[in-house]
């Protein structure tokens, strides 16, 4: 069984300035069993890093319109189950399971902060400022915040599909993105620059392990990239390869939807 102790012992082999801002995915099941669970993760990540940073995603805030714009990655009208169960984003509604426990234990510290996105808010630990810079037309701000004061993602027992600074990349290298909808008390919300499909991020890695500290923690490896190298070696990535990094399930509508602006673009431009 993990402690505490544990824990600590394994961060500081990344050997990582305690001052930089870390982003942090993680699965709690992947350590094996810790000594407290996810409140001794956190208070570990806490020991090891002075500020912190989650995803707190809430796709149940999602609603989905009868009709809207073309390539869209959304099959319309297909939503209706869905529509008549989300729920009115709050600043306390619960992040989506998907997130991962300690995301939740981040939410829900006394000293976290969380942005006010409808779906795609985050929360942070002494990391104010980079909440602040979240905007509805800006989802992806606060990682930019920490790109720009040198951060780290953190990935504790998970693979790039759930690196969430890789949709970062995906926008500056002018990627397309969606428009999607989401549920609040005052009003339905259209929210810009949605990102796009996650499944197909693990092609990354070969690109990246020159960037990658890697340390084993219990039963988990865990790996930590500097955000001010990791996403500008991606924006070249995918600026070289426009269809780098998409999944390759079929009929998945976001990477789809990828291709088809592509061709549009390259067939505009043989014209």
């Amino acid at each position: 069984m993990l402690s505490y102790r544990d824990l600590t012992a394994g961060f500081k082999k990344f050997d990582i300035d305690q001052k930089r801002p870390v982003i942090v995915h993680a699965s709690l099941s992947s350590f094996g069993e810790i000594r407290g669970g996810a409140d001794t993760l956190l208070g570990a990540i806490l020991a090891s890093f002075h500020s912190v940073m989650a995803p707190t995603f809430t796709y149940k805030s999602m609603l989905t319109p009868e009709t809207g714009p073309e390539n869209n990655g959304i099959i319309y009208g297909t939503c209706r189950d869905q529509n008549r169960m989300a729920e009115f984003y709050t600043q306390d509604m619960p992040v989506d399971r998907l997130m991962g426990t300690l995301s939740e234990k981040i939410r829900t510290h006394p000293l976290a902060t969380r942005s006010t996105h409808p779906i795609l808010s985050f929360a942070g630990i002494n990391l104010n400022e980079a909440i602040e810079q979240q905007t509805l037309e800006e989802a992806m701000a606060p990682i930019q915040w920490l790109m720009d004061h040198e951060g780290f993602v953190l990935l504790l027992g998970v693979d790039h599909t759930v690196n969430t600074s890789i949709h970062l990349a995906e926008q500056i290298a002018g990627r397309k993105s969606f428009i999607r909808w989401a549920l609040t008390p005052g009003a339905v919300y259209e929210c810009p620059n949605f990102p796009g499909c996650s499944a197909g991020f693990q092609k990354a890695l070969p690109n990246l392990m020159g960037q990658t500290k890697s340390i084993q923690v219990g039963l988990s490896e865990v790996h930590a990239l500097p955000l001010n190298e990791m996403i500008p070696n991606l924006v070249g990535l995918i600026q070289n390869d426009p269809l780098a990094l998409l999944c390759e399930k079929e009929n998945c509508p976001r990477c789809d939807a990828v291709r088809e602006h592509n061709k549009q673009m390259i067939d505009q431009t043989n014209e």
